[in-house]
């Protein structure tokens, strides 16, 4: 496995599968690996000849310092997995070499970074779409693979790489889940054990929440309400929000007539997760 840490060499090593006529994969994460980032690079590989695996925390999506600093960084560990996962690449430039000195271009992502977790977290896009953008332009994937959790990144990135025309298959995969139903994240190693024990809450609302639209339930305040009770009920959650909105436009429905997606965020303590689940009629 080649461990690569500039832009340059990235392109480099890129620009040697391109030309052989290799496809070439990226699945950019921010570390901590677990077992839905392995899914993530097992999807890669039914789309490429070659995978390689972003590692950068990236500061610019921060909007709470103390977040940023307590977000868990076990490279060595990484690194032994990207290794024993056969991945061909692994990704890992410093902040410096993302972002160096006079640095002050950014990616604007438009309107569908303007609600939910947009929202609550300002200017959290904007760091997403000019890193994930800095991550294509040194690994010039043909396709690259995310995870449909942080459902409203994936609409957003999806629609930045259409609206650059930058010729890369995005590639969204279904939330892998513990046993239990939480859905895997690296936020997940924050938590205390009590913590995880109640974590199981968020699931078990958006489950009862989609049990009730399956049934007949349609009305999207008493399906938010229904499954609010459901979190609210656990003494050590604090609840964000739970919105129903449209899969596409991520605009709020007040009634579902065909598609839509409930996403939610939820604290325990100063960690906060995040889960969704798609609905049909």
């Amino acid at each position: 496995m080649h461990i690569i840490t500039t832009p340059g060499a990235m392109s480099a090593w890129s620009d040697e599968h391109r030309v052989a006529g290799r496809r070439v994969a990226l699945v950019p994460t921010m570390g901590a690996l677990h077992e839905g980032h392995l899914a993530l690079v097992d999807e890669a590989r039914r789309h490429a000849d070659v995978v390689a695996v972003s590692i950068f925390v990236n500061p610019l999506q921060f909007n709470r310092p103390d977040d940023f600093t307590a977000y868990p960084r076990p490279i060595d560990d990484d690194l032994a997995i990207c290794r024993a996962h056969g991945l061909d690449a692994a990704y890992v430039p410093t902040a410096s070499d993302m972002y160096p000195s006079g640095f002050e271009t950014h990616v604007e992502p438009g309107a569908l970074a303007t609600v939910l977790e947009g929202a609550q977290r300002p200017g959290h896009f904007r760091g997403v779409t000019t890193v994930v953008a800095k991550l294509f332009g040194a690994a010039r994937p043909h396709v690259a693979v995310f995870g449909q959790k942080d459902f409203q990144q994936l609409t957003i990135i999806r629609r930045m790489t259409s609206d650059l025309d930058m010729g890369i298959e995005i590639i969204g995969l279904p939330t892998v889940r513990e046993a239990d139903g939480l859905a895997l994240s690296s936020r997940n190693r924050r938590l205390t054990l009590a913590q995880r024990v109640a974590a199981v809450c968020v699931p078990r609302a958006l489950d009862r929440l989609a049990e009730a639209c399956s049934t007949g339930e349609r009305d999207t305040v008493r399906l938010t309400e229904l499954a609010r009770s459901i979190v609210d009920a656990e003494p050590l959650a604090r609840f964000e929000h739970l919105e129903i909105v449209h899969p596409d436009t991520l605009e709020s429905l007040t009634t579902i007539n065909d598609h839509a997606v409930a996403v939610t965020a939820v604290w325990f303590d100063d960690v906060r997760l995040i889960d969704n689940r798609l609905l049909s009629v």
